[in-house]
């Protein structure tokens, strides 16, 4: 598959999972140095919102706004990837006031198993996956042109249909 950057096509590495099968599994260490998989958030929805920089514009707009609309339903388990390391998330949450889940992904084990990774700009697609309580992949958007925003409303939509 590819996608774009300012209009300029980039392959992506790795097989997208497919809609109605499990997860693939992975393995990420959270900011507060736990590992995490798939498994640790068994028994709930989950949004997993997946940006390739926390520290650039769209990341950023990215992460607040699903940060902000997550407060609204607090059944859904909404949580952050990407390629930047714990001290880069803890900088950002500081700044922004906020804490919630965020995994790194600095070896991109994540974006290759979900068939995201963009190994000519060493990080993983912006995209958006929704699992229901037993790990099934319910939705998914691979967002074509990386600087776009996803599609926040319909994501959040499919995760409330799976409560």
């Amino acid at each position: 598959m590819f996608i774009t950057r300012h209009n300029n096509p980039y392959e992506l590495k790795g097989e997208l999972p497919i809609v109605g099968e499990k997860a693939p599994h992975f393995s990420l260490e959270c900011i507060h140095g736990e590992v995490k998989t798939p498994e640790s958030f068994a028994g709930s929805v989950t949004l997993i919102s997946v940006v390739p920089d926390i520290n650039t514009r769209v990341c950023d707009i990215q992460t607040k706004a699903f940060h902000k609309k997550m407060k609204e339903h607090p059944s859904i388990q909404l949580v952050t990837i990407s390629k930047n390391n714990k001290d880069e998330f803890k900088n950002w949450c500081s700044a922004n006031d906020v804490a919630m889940e965020m995994l790194c992904d600095v070896d991109f084990t994540f974006g290759e198993a979900y068939g995201i990774y963009v190994p000519e700009l060493s990080v993983d697609q912006r995209s958006i996956f929704v699992l229901d309580q037993n790990g099934t992949i319910v939705y998914q958007e691979i967002v074509q042109e990386m600087t776009d925003e996803p599609n926040y409303d319909e994501a959040i939509q499919v995760a409330l249909n799976h409560l």
